[in-house]
């Protein structure tokens, strides 16, 4: 039995925004900005289509915009969907074991280091209100160290 081909990075893309297409970051600014902003951090980084695939997809299951059964019927590479289950944060998970799914995950940490990239970005984080900027910078830069990245600057 012939599988049928797997979706090409135009389609995931159009899946993506298609199933964020309401949803907006925490600045009030449609999300799929976000998901293109990882998904080119993740090219500029060398990264593979894969990784890139994953990139649009990277918060679709925690975010429920997509369903685990959607990601486990989809024409996906079995790589672009593991990464994409190293970085969906579960309920209760310390950020301890989220970091070493991901570092455990071929492929994972390209992705996650252009969503931290992005996601802690000052223009960014500037648009936010005081102690929402103190929680998210925090919660950036250890997660930065948990991975072994670069501190944001």
């Amino acid at each position: 039995m012939n599988r049928s081909p797997d979706l090409t990075l135009p389609e995931v893309e159009a899946v993506a925004r298609q199933a964020h297409a309401t949803q907006k970051d925490k600045a009030g600014r449609p999300y799929t900005e976000h998901l293109r902003a990882v998904a080119d951090g993740v090219e500029a980084r060398g990264g593979s289509p894969e990784q890139i695939a994953a990139a649009w997809l990277h918060d679709a299951i925690e975010d429920n915009a997509l369903t685990e059964q959607w990601l486990r019927d989809a024409r996906l590479t079995p790589r672009t969907k593991d990464i994409v289950r190293a970085l969906t944060k579960r309920a209760g998970e310390s950020p301890e074991a989220y970091a070493t799914r991901i570092l455990t995950t071929p492929g994972a940490r390209l992705v996650k280091e252009a969503d931290l990239a992005h996601n802690a970005n000052p223009a960014r984080l500037a648009e936010l209100d005081g102690p929402t900027r103190t929680r998210l910078t925090a919660k950036y830069a250890n997660m930065h160290a948990l991975l072994g990245l670069e501190p944001p600057r």
